[in-house]
């Protein structure tokens, strides 16, 4: 059975993936790997130095981001960033980062989804994991992220 939850997920990320300025790129499939791959360490190594505001580079800075968590639906760039840095408010609580199982397909030259796990590894705190869902765009030259589902 599908959950109410899915049709919304699908609808933002068509609406992210429709609207904004999109940049034209002639990248080939291997390059959009390579530059999402390269995206996506950047976020890694900003989260691992407890840089929440420099992971957050990668997303679009737009108020029609899209981030679905456990607690709920997020619009725009800054309450996103608002809610990471509540939720792991100190390098400890944020832990380290880690992405495995990224599987990342080019849906067109100026789009993209990735699926993936994360991991955080949190000494005397307790590790997090779970599963994500990206879809991004091609926009003013760059990739970002427009949509991100994490469980």
């Amino acid at each position: 059975m599908m959950k109410p939850f899915v049709p919304t997920l699908c609808l933002a990320a068509l609406t992210a993936c429709t609207s904004g300025n999109a940049g034209s790129t002639t990248e080939t499939p291997a390059q959009t790997r390579r530059a999402i791959t390269q995206l996506l360490a950047t976020q890694t190594a900003a989260w691992n130095r407890g840089d929440v505001a420099g992971f957050m580079q990668g997303y679009w800075r737009s108020d029609s981001l899209v981030f679905i968590g456990k607690s709920g639906l997020t619009y725009g760039w800054q309450p996103t960033l608002d809610n990471h840095r509540r939720s792991y408010p100190n390098p400890a609580a944020m832990g380290q980062l880690r992405f495995e199982g990224l599987r990342v397909t080019p849906d067109g030259p100026e789009a993209a989804h990735v699926v993936g796990r994360w991991h955080l590894t949190r000494p005397g705190l307790g590790d997090l994991q779970g599963h994500y869902l990206l879809v991004l765009r091609h926009l003013n030259g760059q990739w970002v992220i427009v949509a991100d589902h994490s469980s």
